[in-house]
């Protein structure tokens, strides 16, 4: 259980002015000229150190990835995009980050960007969050007034310039390199790798692309110390972590938790547990809705974290949960997350433009029992087909709550296929 002094984000519901006054009250901006002043290498160890995971979905170690940008990229000059096209369905963390703590992510993006040798930061923000745009576009002046990002940023001797660019929604443009396509002004489809962002991203140039979450945590985690960061959670699965969860809940919210609490804890003591009662719970999908749902039974005692819930076939995501009774049609819960991805797939890969579709299809006919048993493996081999088979993650992403579907509710889909041809036998 995460102790209130223990938070990063103290404004993560709006309470308190978010503006540069009021960011500055809950320690932001303290001290970020000595950070800087820890120097590119240190920085880019301490990260490395602290074990922190992207918190984007793919859970990549930060310090890694940023270690992959060239020490003298010549006379290329280097990127740090920060993604906050948050698209997925169930997905709400960032935004929040970007309406009530904008100042924590400027503060964030001028230390990464230092690390990385990058001189200028691009903030790609989904198409409909206008409202935050205009918040992010706002702190972003202060800033650049108070000389805290521009020429001699914070008095550091480094120059630093950040950009807002708004998407038009499509939701592809969340994998990194389509997000880079669409910020050069081309159509959003992701590119082949390699080469991969870090030798050749945003207009040919050494680039590295990280989740709004991730970069905001930077400079608490240098302030604070790695050792303090590390004493949360669990190893390889440290820090502090928003979850979203919605759904079949008595309260619903965003709260930052540790990683690594277990799912009905968090449920319990954040949201007022299941609605009904913990035993009327169906199943949770833990991290957004590319990642398979679990059943009640996994659910009872899994830690929320990257590697406890791969080892039950799962993944922590966004660490979006999405909470669902027994009130829950599962199939047409999965049927309609099928035709999301069906409908947000960018059509360059054939496994995932004909294979999301098809899956879509044959789940809306099992959704009403209108199929064969044998069609539920014919389905999970299509989904195996997809999987792993395409340019950018969104194959998988379809594939995976299908795989969910068939692994845990099989005898759901049976179910129905026998109540189908009873009253088809009866109306005979």
């Amino acid at each position: 259980m995460l102790q209130d002094k223990d938070r990063i984000f103290t404004n993560l519901y709006g309470q308190d002015d978010w503006r540069l006054a009021g960011a500055r009250r809950r320690g932001v901006w303290d001290g970020t000229k000595a950070l800087i002043a820890l120097g590119r290498d240190n920085i880019v160890d301490k990260v490395k150190e602290s074990e922190l995971r992207g918190r984007g979905g793919a859970g990549f170690p930060t310090g890694l990835k940023w270690s992959f940008m060239p020490k003298d990229p010549g006379e290329r000059p280097s990127y740090l995009v920060v993604n906050a096209d948050e698209s997925e369905p169930g997905t709400c963390k960032d935004r929040e980050i970007l309406r009530f703590d904008p100042h924590r992510l400027i503060e964030g993006c001028l230390v990464s960007s230092f690390a990385m040798g990058a001189h200028a930061c691009y903030i790609y923000v989904r198409g409909e969050f206008y409202f935050e745009n205009s918040q992010m576009q706002q702190a972003i002046d202060e800033a650049y007034e108070a000389g805290l990002v521009g020429k001699n940023a914070c008095g550091s001797g480094w120059d630093f310039d950040i950009y807002m660019h708004r998407g038009a929604g499509a939701y592809i443009c969340g994998e990194e390199t389509a997000l880079l396509e669409s910020l050069e002004g081309k159509k959003g489809q992701p590119r082949l790798k390699p080469p991969f962002p870090a030798a050749v991203g945003l207009y040919g140039c050494p680039t590295t692309v990280n989740n709004v979450e991730t970069i905001a945590v930077v400079p608490e985690i240098l302030r604070r110390g790695v050792d303090w960061w590390k004493s949360i959670g669990r190893p390889k699965n440290t820090g502090t972590k928003i979850f979203s969860i919605s759904g079949h809940v008595e309260k619903p919210c965003n709260v930052e938790e540790e990683m690594g609490i277990p799912l009905k804890e968090l449920i319990d003591k954040h949201c007022g547990g299941v609605r009904g009662g913990w035993d009327n719970l169906l199943a949770v999908i833990p991290g957004g809705s590319s990642v398979p749902c679990l059943p009640k039974s996994i659910c009872d005692s899994v830690l929320m974290d990257f590697d406890s819930l791969r080892e039950v076939q799962s993944g922590l995501g966004t660490a979006a949960v999405i909470v669902m009774d027994k009130s829950t049609d599962i199939v047409a819960a999965i049927e309609r997350l099928a035709h999301f991805y069906m409908h947000e797939s960018c059509g360059q890969c054939t496994p995932c433009r004909e294979g999301t579709g098809w899956m879509w299809r044959v789940l809306g006919r099992m959704v009403r029992g209108e199929a064969e048993a044998g069609e539920i493996d014919t389905l999970l081999d299509v989904t195996k087909q997809v999987e792993g088979h395409t340019i950018c993650a969104l194959g998988d992403a379809a594939a995976w709550p299908v795989q969910g579907l068939i692994r845990h509710f099989r005898p759901e889909l049976e179910r129905r296929m026998e109540q189908y041809r009873a009253s088809k036998v009866a109306a005979e």
